[in-house]
Formats: structure tokens, sequence, C-alpha cells
């Protein structure tokens, strides 16, 4: 089996960490009493080298009769909940105060060669290493590789250019050619749909993106998280109105990594607060679960991302 991510290396920071309060309501409406249920959260903010979870918990409702935290393969905090009770609503509140800094720029220029570093996969040192990253190459439960996603990544992908210029060149392509449209999409939408009527959100452009790359031998991961949102000028923040949201990493040689969101053609930033990282949405999902009766369910989910840095 592949080994988890490795450990990460500190990165400099360039100025005053962003710092947010994050509130991340979901809850369940059944039918009927369900007398038993298995929660799987993904909902605590990823530790990582430019990230620092200050303080926050879940709070669950019912309370759950077995809970367990731990840390997944794939390195994120995640939080196994049972309930053994009936139960007509099932709520969980993520309230979490959380910093994050600016990484410097990249010079994308100054990266190694795509094509070089696809070689370069089976020659890295230690077969762990080799292994944490080379499993983001593959196929995944959600994102497989086709001629359709290999030919829309080709134009970016020519001999010798640095991966993360041909990467950021990519994130554009997306960007301009697929249409955010949050009617057009599910989460069960194939990959193949999407490329098709090149349209969907953030998930989708996310899974398309980390196609296209794996389609180039490259590996890249899922991040799944929030983004800071500004409103219009003189217009008040709307409590509740923000969301998750999904973008790529893409390996860029050693232990380096470049996180880039493809939804807003931006490279990532401390606008940006990380939840998890998987293969696809299937590895991080909010919320996953199995419960007995219920005879059906009404979901309503509420996000707000609060600046605390003024």
């Amino acid at each position: 089996m592949p080994s988890p991510d490795p450990p990460e290396a500190a990165a400099p920071q360039t100025a005053a960490p962003a710092v947010y309060r994050v509130r991340h309501v979901t809850a369940y409406d059944y039918g009927e009493a369900v007398p038993l249920s298995h929660h799987l959260i993904h909902l605590a903010p990823r530790p990582h080298p430019r990230q620092r979870c200050r303080s926050g918990g879940l709070t669950i409702d019912p309370p759950a009769s077995v809970r367990t935290d731990r840390i997944d393969y794939f390195g994120n905090p995640v939080t196994y909940v049972a309930i053994q009770e009936p139960h007509r609503r099932f709520a969980i509140c993520a309230e979490h105060v959380v910093e994050v800094a600016d990484a410097p720029l990249p010079d994308t220029e100054a990266t190694p060669p795509w094509d070089t570093l696809r070689q370069s996969l089976s020659r890295l040192p230690g077969p762990d290493d080799a292994a944490a990253i080379a499993q983001y190459a593959f196929d995944s439960a959600l994102v497989r590789a086709s001629p359709e996603l290999a030919a829309f990544a080709a134009p970016s992908f020519t001999p010798g250019r640095p991966v993360a210029s041909a990467a950021c060149d990519l994130m554009r392509r997306v960007h301009t050619d697929f249409t955010f449209d949050p009617t057009a999409t599910t989460v069960a939408t194939p990959l193949a749909e999407v490329m098709a009527t090149r349209r969907g959100v953030c998930q989708d452009f996310a899974h398309v993106m980390i196609g296209c790359l794996r389609s180039q031998g490259l590996p890249a991961r899922y991040v799944s998280g929030y983004l800071r949102t500004v409103p219009p000028p003189g217009q008040p923040r709307l409590i509740g109105a923000d969301a998750s949201h999904a973008w790529v990493s893409v390996w860029c040689g050693g232990g380096d990594w470049l996180d880039l969101c493809p939804t807003n053609d931006r490279i990532v930033d401390r606008d940006f607060i990380t939840i998890a990282r998987g293969r696809d949405y299937d590895d991080v999902s909010p919320m996953r679960g199995v419960l007995v009766g219920g005879a059906g369910h009404g979901l309503t989910v509420q996000v707000d991302v609060e600046p605390l840095d003024g």
C-alpha cells in the first residue's frame, strides 16, 4: 500500500497571517425516526506549514454515543461518530478560528520541465517518498484519465515547458472554457459529462484539472476547504452565505506542491482555508454516513467565513 503524505517543511512567510472564524453547520431532517446512524466527518482544518488552527471543535446533536477523532491515511483530521438513540434530526456545527499565511509567489518558469519530472517519478529516492507522490498520478474513484482529458491538456504541456507554467496555463484554460453553473451538476455527475457540457462547480473544475494533469502522468491532489469572499463595495457581508470550495495541488518536484484554483484562475494564497486533501472528492467529502430507516431526508447547510484580521 502506498505511504501517506510525508510531513511538510515549513514555508517562509511574507506577511502577517490572515485570521478567520469559520462556522459550518450541516443538518439532516429525517422523514421518520432513525434508530442508528454512523457518520465520517471531514470538517476540521488541516494543519500545514502555512495554516494553524487556533481553537475550535465540533458540536453534535444529538450527542454521539461513540466518537473517535483521528488522522486519516492522507493526513487529514477526521471524526467518526455513531448515534445510537432514535432521532429525527442530526446536526453538526464545526466552528474554528484559523490563521493562514501567504507563501512567496513561485517563479513558475524556474520549475523543472514537466516531461522530465514525469520521467523522474520512477527514480525518486526511497520507496515511501516515491509511493506517497506517485499515488496521485493514478486514476481514482471519481477521476479517471481519458483521451478527452489528454486532448484538453495537450496545448498547455508542450515539450520542455516548466511544470508550474504549464499547470497555470491549464488552470487559466479551465477557467476560461468552463462555465460556473450550480444547477448543471451534482456530486454524482460523471467527469465525462462535465467535459461534454463544459459546465459545473468548483468540485467539477478541480476534477477536470486533476484528470488533465494525470493524463500527462503528473501527480495531482484534490483539496477541499473555503475561500474568503469579499462583498461588493458598500454591501454588508452576508452571514451564512459562504460555501465549501475545492481546488488542485500539482507536484512540482521534490517536496514542492503548487495549489491552484481553476474556478477563479488564482494561485492559492491566504484567502484559502484548507480542510482536507486526497485523490478526489470521494476521499474528503465533508460528511458521509450510513443510517437505518429515515424514510428520506432534508438537508440544510450554512457556511460562514468571517475575517478577524480587519
